[in-house]
């Protein structure tokens, strides 16, 4: 990450499929003059993305290197199995993950928000750990930018300072 490069036109946030970071580009638009772009970040991908620099910060799924990469914790979400609308599973609220098939889909609630259709629902799963979302960005980057859009996630206003 060469400190001589040119600084991208806009400021570039990864986000993993079932996370929505709608809010604080919304809160970024209204407090900042640089242009925020969203940039979608498969899983698998999330750490590459981040070293490649094709993005500056990124809101990631599951673990990152914590060696290389700061991460804030922002939140956990709950695992849900996905089943045909007809399924026994669905007679329950939730259901241990004992008591599942090996062929079931068990997936973050979000992933599965994203793929729900009329012929399909989900319950939650307890026995399974939840899956975290979080902020994650290179240990050996920060600017004024990264600290905005921390402050912005972190529910700070415009007013407030880290201080």
């Amino acid at each position: 990450m060469p400190q001589s490069s040119p600084r991208p036109d806009a400021f570039r946030v990864g986000f993993v499929p079932g996370v929505m970071p709608g809010k604080w580009e919304r809160i970024w638009r209204e407090r900042m003059t640089r242009r925020l772009q969203l940039v979608p970040v498969e899983v698998a991908d999330q750490e590459v993305a981040l070293h490649a620099s094709r993005v500056e910060m990124c809101l990631v799924r599951g673990e990152v290197d914590r060696d290389v990469f700061h991460l804030i914790p922002l939140y956990r979400e709950v695992p849900v199995v996905v089943v045909p609308v007809d399924h026994p599973v669905t007679a329950y609220d939730e259901i241990d993950v004992s008591e599942l098939d090996d062929d079931l889909p068990i997936m973050p609630l979000s992933l599965a928000r994203l793929r729900q259709r009329k012929d399909l629902a989900f319950r939650p799963v307890t026995g399974v750990a939840e899956s975290p979302v979080g902020l994650a960005w290179p240990r050996d980057r920060d600017d004024p930018d990264i600290q905005a859009f921390i402050g912005i996630v972190r529910g700070r206003t415009a007013r407030s300072s880290r201080g």
